[in-house]
């Protein structure tokens, strides 16, 4: 199946009880807002499919695998709420992540910023090619990775978070965000990517369903406080990017 229109697009595939999810954008595969409604509504449906026993989640083509949110919708919002509103995109994103009951695997073949990194920590299990490297741009344009910070920090730890997000114009290498435990393994090449992902989502698709809804609760253990948490953190951003500074850093890139 697959949802396309001039926002972006979304492909599901299921074979042998594996969900692979595409999503795409031609913006380096950011993320605008209705991307990134059609992205939760297919998590939430496939986490509920009991002919699905493992979700798989890639990005299109062969660069960037997700350059987070969209600087277009980012530049138009003009209040307070509309800024909560598109932030909470992401903390929707995470939580449904988070709650799926099925383990999401992530797979990242190239760069990824932003609220990427964040999608990314609310994997539960990471493969990365060599080239991707991280980056946390917020800083530099007068906002902060507030909504995606719980999961980024839950992942990576507090040291390794403020590290990213103070050296916002610094990309990190795959091999410091496996180090830091973002990514569970690293491949050299695209092939050995694919390779890795589809053997290691046929042995989950071959687990007791209901102990790997167990170990997904035990994974993601004392986090239920963050369907308000994150809400609130996106108001934070929300009104941040109304600063001139945020606009002209934009209108800038």
């Amino acid at each position: 199946m697959s949802l396309q229109n001039a926002k972006g697009s979304i492909s599901i595939f299921i074979d042998a009880k594996v969900a692979t999810i595409e999503f795409g954008h031609p913006a380096s595969n950011s993320l605008p807002a209705q991307l990134l409604q059609e992205l939760i509504k297919t998590i939430e449906t496939l986490g509920l499919n009991p002919e699905v026993a493992v979700l798989v989640l890639k990005s299109q083509g062969t660069a960037a695998f997700c350059a987070g949110a969209s600087f277009d919708e980012l530049l138009a919002v003009s209040n307070e709420t509309e800024g909560k509103t598109f932030f909470s995109g992401f903390a929707h994103l995470i939580n449904a992540m988070r709650k799926c009951p099925k383990l999401i695997i992530g797979r990242v073949q190239g760069k990824v910023v932003g609220g990427g990194v964040g999608i990314l920590a609310a994997c539960d299990y990471v493969v990365a090619s060599q080239e991707a490297s991280i980056k946390l741009s917020e800083l530099a344009i007068g906002i902060g990775p507030f909504v995606i910070e719980p999961a980024v920090s839950r992942k990576m730890g507090r040291t390794a978070f403020a590290e990213l997000t103070i050296s916002a114009t610094e990309w990190k290498s795959a091999a410091w965000a496996n180090e830091k435990g973002l990514y569970a393994q690293i491949v050299a090449t695209h092939e050995d990517l694919d390779l890795a992902i589809t053997d290691l989502a046929n042995k989950i698709a071959m687990y007791n369903p209901e102990a790997v809804t167990e170990i997904k609760k035990i994974i993601w253990e004392g986090t239920t406080h963050w369907d308000s948490l994150l809400i609130e953190r996106a108001a934070i951003t929300g009104k941040l990017v109304l600063s001139e500074a945020t606009k002209t850093a934009l209108r800038s890139r």
